[in-house]
């Protein structure tokens, strides 16, 4: 697993960035334990995720962070990136981002994508 580690803060929270090859769900439910294992990343208030497999197409899940996987799956099709998870971490705060949150994930994503 690729760790970025910390992207940006905003208003307290704190985004974090990690990702890696992935070719079913078996291999995203491994590294999505493999990532909290890290006490850090296990004490995150949300650990969304995206990857597009080539045999299973999208699959994501935002824990709690509403439409955070949606974004991530929107820029693996754009880059037509498959069979790779990212997650976006985000540490809360205290204040709400609103539409701000969409745009860090977007940062987020990027500055992985960059990296790969």
């Amino acid at each position: 697993m690729k760790q970025l580690g910390y992207i940006l803060t905003d208003k307290g929270s704190k985004y974090a960035v990690s990702g890696c090859a992935v070719t079913d769900r078996l291999g995203i439910d491994a590294a999505l334990k493999m990532l909290k294992a890290d006490r850090a990343y296990a004490k995150a208030t949300h650990n969304s995720w995206g990857a597009w497999l080539r045999d299973g197409g999208p699959v994501k899940g935002d824990d709690g962070e509403s439409g955070a996987g949606m974004v991530i799956l929107r820029m693996l099709e754009r880059d037509a990136v498959q069979d790779h998870l990212i997650v976006v971490t985000r540490w809360y705060g205290g204040k709400h981002l609103g539409g701000d949150r969409f745009r860090h994930v977007q940062t987020c994503v990027r500055a992985y994508l960059d990296a790969i």
